[in-house]
């Protein structure tokens, strides 16, 4: 084959110069043609896949070693479903708890079955030492079942305070593992965590409702705390101001909303005030809501 030969057939090696004569070529196999540029950039894939498989092998080990740490390390935050599970749980936190337990409950005054099951294990860790710090809402001082409970904690040295608002149930057993709602519905889900920043984070939330609270201590030999009817009724007040409706204001509040309506009728006699709208001008015009004492937001 002579004459003139595209330049891609020689770069290809489809065609190759006849040994002994100028100008002349001869067609090459394909086979042989592809096999000859081929072999070169399968010997680059093949060292460079021997490299890749060198730096996987390397990590091998570091990826052995990671794992085993991870399963030996506690999950920081378990899920809980169910009243039994919640409970369960619970109790074998109190259980080793060894010096503080500390207890916000919103909502008012509590059942009679859940004081019931929750008096005798109190009790059981004041007799051994524990500190006990909770924290109510003020409407826990009218609540006849609520009251028998602190009556009993008071007696064995716990403490007990309330506030008009409190953010959310937590429990927090040695500033280690605390518990919090998973759901809206507190009885059936929850939270345990043990993640140190989270955990000291809610202490410190605690420490400062504490601070602002309202002591529960004895009158006269027993254990009758007044209601508050003030520090509350200025509570509900300014939720009315800020524009709150009677059900926030009672969920709020740990209270009915007939309550509500009873506090807010009295203040709207007392100010003569003929709507909503007006009773809160009236209230913010007369200064009702300035200089709250200790324990009121």
């Amino acid at each position: 084959m002579s004459g003139d030969v595209a330049d891609c057939l020689l770069a290809c090696g489809l065609l190759r110069p006849l040994p002994g004569s100028v100008g002349v070529y001869i067609p090459i196999p394909p086979e042989i043609a592809e096999s000859d540029l081929a072999r070169p950039v399968e010997q680059k894939i093949q060292n460079s896949q021997q490299v890749l498989t060198e730096l996987y092998t390397s990590f091998l080990a570091a990826k052995g070693v990671y794992r085993k740490v991870q399963q030996q390390v506690a999950i920081p935050i378990d899920t809980l479903m169910g009243e039994d599970v919640i409970s369960e749980a619970l109790q074998m936190a109190i259980d080793k708890c060894q010096g503080e337990l500390l207890t916000a409950q919103p909502g008012g005054g509590r059942s009679t079955h859940l004081l019931a099951e929750a008096l005798p294990r109190d009790l059981a860790l004041l007799r051994r030492g524990v500190q006990q710090r909770t924290l109510y809402q003020h409407t826990v001082r009218s609540h006849a079942p609520t009251l028998g409970y602190i009556e009993r904690i008071l007696a064995e040295g716990g403490q007990i305070q309330t506030l008009d608002e409190i953010f959310e149930r937590v429990i927090i057993c040695d500033r280690s593992i605390a518990f919090i709602p998973g759901s809206p519905d507190r009885r059936t889900h929850a939270v345990a965590i043990r993640h140190p920043g989270v955990v000291g984070f809610l202490s410190k939330a605690f420490d400062h409702m504490w601070e602002r609270a309202t002591p529960i201590t004895a009158v006269m030999g027993q254990y009758r705390p007044e209601p508050l009817t003030d520090v509350v009724r200025r509570s509900v007040l300014r939720m009315v101001v800020s524009g709150c409706t009677d059900e926030v204001i009672a969920a709020r509040l740990g209270m009915s909303s007939r309550t509500v309506s009873t506090h807010i009728r009295k203040v709207s006699e007392m100010l003569g005030s003929r709507s909503r709208a007006e009773l809160g001008y009236l209230v913010s015009e007369q200064g009702l809501l300035k200089d709250a004492p200790a324990g009121a937001t």
